[in-house]
């Protein structure tokens, strides 16, 4: 469940047309704003006066939006579009039937997966707005099956290392792929090789 203060919740539909229109979206991202989502609400305003702290350095207010869908579909150019172009933070709860996924923008599109909405979790912590929506970003962005054993490092740090992680993986996984289909022994040598140095630098990225 989202565990926002009450002070903080607004409720209010805000017209697809008139919420657009304030957009700057090329044909086919405007194209799929109408086709794939059916409603916009305004579910709540973190601010300082509806959380009683003060604001951040960087983040005055944050709004959180919810996006009814008309099909599990979504095109999220529409929601990076959405999300750069507006002066406040945004936290998106995408919405189809009774399945949600929470999605924000941070140098990126970060999305969680299709969750029963009664199982949606969502806190909000911190001593400002800074440290609230960094909280966000890591509960909506930082993945549960990416351990990182380091303390002590920032948000974006973390989502950095989590990038590199992925990427090594990646690397890792395609390899080995191809040791197993070479026939060769020599360039099965020489994958096997590089494998092992792949796996060493994923390991210690990971900290393991």
């Amino acid at each position: 469940m989202l565990t926002f203060p009450k002070k903080s919740k607004v409720g209010r539909i805000m017209p697809k047309e008139a919420f657009y229109k304030h957009l700057t979206l090329k044909g086919d991202i405007r194209e799929k704003f109408v086709s794939d989502i059916k409603r916009i609400v305004l579910e709540y305003k973190l601010s300082p006066d509806t959380l009683n702290m003060e604001k951040g350095e960087e983040v005055a207010e944050i709004l959180v939006l919810s996006l009814e869908l008309k099909k599990k579909e979504l095109d999220y150019r529409t929601v990076e579009a959405i999300a750069r172009q507006n002066s406040h933070k945004l936290l998106f709860i995408i919405k189809y039937q009774d399945l949600v996924q929470l999605s924000l923008y941070y140098k990126k599109i970060y999305k969680t997966d299709w969750i029963p909405e009664q199982d949606t979790s969502l806190k909000v912590t911190g001593f400002n707005l800074d440290s609230v929506w960094n909280g966000l970003v890591e509960q909506v962005a930082v993945r549960e099956d990416i351990k990182i054993t380091q303390d002590n490092i920032s948000v974006s740090e973390r989502l950095e290392q989590q990038e590199r992680i992925i990427k090594l993986q990646k690397e890792v996984d395609k390899l080995e792929k191809a040791s197993r289909n070479e026939k060769q022994p020599k360039k099965r040598f020489e994958l096997y090789t590089k494998l092992q140095d792949l796996k060493k630098r994923l390991e210690d990225e990971k900290g393991d």
